[in-house]
C-alpha cells in the first residue's frame, strides 16, 4: 500500500471514527445520566442490584456473541482485500446462527437462574432478592435482542459501513434507554421504587434497535454481494473451518474481556455488599465511557487495519494504528485527568453516600492512562490473526484481577475492586503491546501519540494540584492541538481533505 493509499485509510478511519466516537460520547453521557437517574432514585441498595443484573446481562450477552464480534469484521474484511468476495455470504450465516441459538438458552439459563443469582450477590441484603430475581428475568427476555443487535450491527462494520451503529445503538438505543428510564424515575414520584420496572426500561429499546439493525445488515449484504458468483461447497467448508478456528479463542478472550469490565461488581456486591457495589458502579462509570471512545474509533479502523495486514502491508498497518492511538489520546487523556482533579464533585452528584469512591475513582483513572496509551492493542493483536495470544493475554488479566477482587475485596471494598481492575487493565494492555511490537513489528508510540500525551499531561497535569487550574488547561488544549494539527494528523478529518480523497 502507497503512501496515498495509507493516508486514506487514515482520512476512512477519521470519517467513520469522528461518526462513530461522537456517538460514542452521547451513549456515554447518557449512560452517566441514566447511572444518576437510577442511584439517586433506588437509594445504594437497590441500585446496587440493578448494576449487578445489568453486569450479569451484558456478561451473558458477551457469551452468547461467541467472539463474532470479530470475526465478522476480520472475515469479510479479508474476503473483500483478497477478491474472495463471493463467499461473504456462506461467512455471514456461519456465523450468525449458533449466536440466535445459544442467546435463547442463555436467557433461559438466566431466567432459570434469577433467583440463586439474585441471592448469592445480595448478600446481608436479604430484603431485596425477590426483587432483584425479578429483575433478573426481565433481564432475561431480551438477552437475545441484546446479543442478535450487536452481531447485526458488526457485519455492516465488516462491510466498513459505521452509520448503523452510530444511529442505532449509539444514538438510538441509548436515546430510548435514558428517556424510559427517566420516565420510570418520574413514576416514583407517585409510586414506590421499583427495579423490575427501572430494569424493564433500560432493556426495551433492544426490540426496536434489532429489528432495525437486521434490517440495515440485509442491505449492507445486498449492496455488497457480488453478482454472478457463486461458491463451491468445498470453499464454503473450508470456510467454516477457518472461521471457527479463528473465532473459538476470540469467543472466550471476549467473554474474558467482558468479564474483567463486569464481572468485578458482581464480586462486590457478593463479597463487600450490595451498598459498596453501588459505590464501585457509580465511581467507575466514566471508565465506560473512555470504552466508549476506544470502541467507537476502534470500530472504525478495526476493518482497514484487517485489510492491511492481510496484504502485508505492515508499514500501512502501524502508520494507521499509531495515528489512531494519537486521536485516542488527545480525547481521552483530558477526560482522564479532569477525572482524577474533580473527582469529590464528581460523585457528590450522585448523592452524598458515593463521595466514598473518591480514590476508586483516582485508582482507575490512572490505569485507563496507560490502557489508552497503549492504543486499541488488543484489536491490532487479533486483526493479525493472534487470537490464540490474544485468549492468553486476557486470561492472565482475568486472573490477575480476580486473585486481587478476592484479597482485597472484604477489607477495603469498592477500592480493592479499583485494584483489582487497574492491574488487570495495565497487564491486559502491556502483554499484548510487547507481542504486537515482537511478533508484527508495530507498536502506538508514533509522532501524533507522544505530541498528544504530552500536551494533555502539560495543560491537564496541574489541575490534579489547583482545580481551580482547569479552566485555563481547556483553551489551552484547543490552541495546542490546533497548533499540532499536523503531527496529529488532524487535517484527515477536514471536509477538504475527503473532497480530495
Amino acid at each position: 500500500m502507497t503512501a496515498a493509499l495509507s493516508d486514506r485509510a487514515a482520512r476512512g478511519a477519521a470519517r467513520g471514527g469522528l461518526a462513530n466516537m461522537a456517538g460514542s460520547a452521547l451513549a456515554g453521557g447518557t449512560g452517566v445520566v441514566v447511572t444518576w437517574v437510577v442511584a439517586r432514585t433506588l437509594g445504594p441498595e437497590l441500585a446496587g442490584a440493578f448494576f449487578a443484573a445489568t453486569a450479569a446481562f451484558v456478561l451473558a450477552g458477551g457469551l452468547a456473541k461467541l467472539g463474532t464480534n470479530t470475526s465478522l469484521v476480520y472475515w469479510p474484511a479479508r474476503l473483500r482485500a483478497t477478491g474472495r468476495g463471493h463467499l461473504l455470504g456462506p461467512c455471514l450465516h456461519t456465523g450468525i446462527p449458533p449466536v440466535a441459538v445459544l442467546s435463547l438458552v442463555l436467557a433461559v439459563a438466566m431466567w432459570t437462574g434469577a433467583p440463586a443469582i439474585a441471592r448469592l450477590t445480595a448478600g446481608e441484603s436479604a430484603h431485596v432478592v425477590t426483587d432483584h430475581a425479578t429483575g433478573l428475568r426481565v433481564l432475561a427476555v431480551f438477552l437475545p435482542l441484546q446479543a442478535l443487535t450487536d452481531v447485526l450491527l458488526t457485519v455492516t462494520r465488516g462491510y466498513r459501513i459505521m452509520r448503523p451503529t452510530v444511529l442505532l445503538d449509539r444514538v438510538l438505543r441509548s436515546g430510548l434507554q435514558l428517556l424510559a428510564v427517566s420516565a420510570a424515575g418520574i413514576a416514583t414520584l407517585w409510586l414506590a421504587a421499583s427495579l423490575p420496572v427501572f430494569a424493564l426500561a433500560w432493556a426495551a429499546p433492544y426490540l426496536p434497535v434489532t429489528l432495525l439493525a437486521g434490517y440495515a445488515a440485509r442491505r449492507a449484504y445486498l449492496a455488497g454481494r457480488p453478482d454472478g458468483v457463486s461458491s463451491e461447497r468445498s470453499e464454503r467448508r473450508q470456510l467454516r473451518r477457518d472461521f471457527w478456528r479463528f473465532t473459538g479463542p476470540r469467543a472466550v478472550a471476549a467473554v474474558a474481556q467482558l468479564a474483567l469490565q463486569r464481572v468485578d461488581v458482581l464480586l462486590v456486591a457478593a463479597l463487600g455488599g450490595l451498598a459498596p457495589a453501588a459505590v464501585y458502579a457509580v465511581a467507575g462509570r466514566f471508565v465506560v465511557l473512555i470504552q466508549f471512545a476506544n470502541q467507537g474509533l476502534s470500530q472504525s479502523v478495526q476493518p482497514r487495519l484487517a485489510e492491511a495486514l492481510s496484504t502485508g502491508d505492515r508499514a500501512a498497518a502501524n502508520q494507521l494504528y499509531q495515528t489512531a492511538t494519537g486521536w485516542l489520546v488527545l480525547v481521552t487523556w483530558p477526560i482522564n485527568l479532569l477525572v482524577i482533579a474533580c473527582a469529590p464533585h464528581y460523585l457528590r452528584l450522585f448523592g452524598a453516600e458515593y463521595t466514598a469512591g473518591v480514590a476508586v475513582v483516582q485508582v482507575l483513572a490512572g490505569a485507563m492512562l496507560v490502557a489508552t496509551g497503549c492504543g486499541m492493542v488488543d484489536m491490532v493483536l487479533a486483526m493479525a490473526g493472534r487470537t490464540s495470544a490474544n485468549l492468553g493475554n486476557v486470561l492472565v488479566a482475568l486472573a490477575v484481577m480476580i486473585t486481587l477482587d478476592v484479597l482485597l475485596i472484604p477489607r477495603w471494598g469498592a477500592l480493592g475492586a479499583a485494584a483489582g481492575l487497574a492491574g488487570a487493565m495495565v497487564v491486559n494492555n502491556l502483554l499484548p503491546l510487547a507481542q504486537v511490537y515482537r511478533g508484527i513489528g508495530l507498536h502506538p508510540f508514533g509522532p501524533g501519540t507522544r505530541a498528544a500525551a504530552l500536551l494533555a499531561l502539560v495543560c491537564f497535569g496541574p489541575s490534579i494540584l489547583i482545580p481551580s487550574a482547569a479552566a485555563v488547561a481547556v483553551p489551552a488544549y484547543v490552541a495546542g492541538a490546533w497548533l499540532l494539527r499536523e503531527r496529529l494528523m488532524l487535517s484527515a478529518f477536514s471536509t477538504r481533505s475527503r473532497r480530495r480523497s
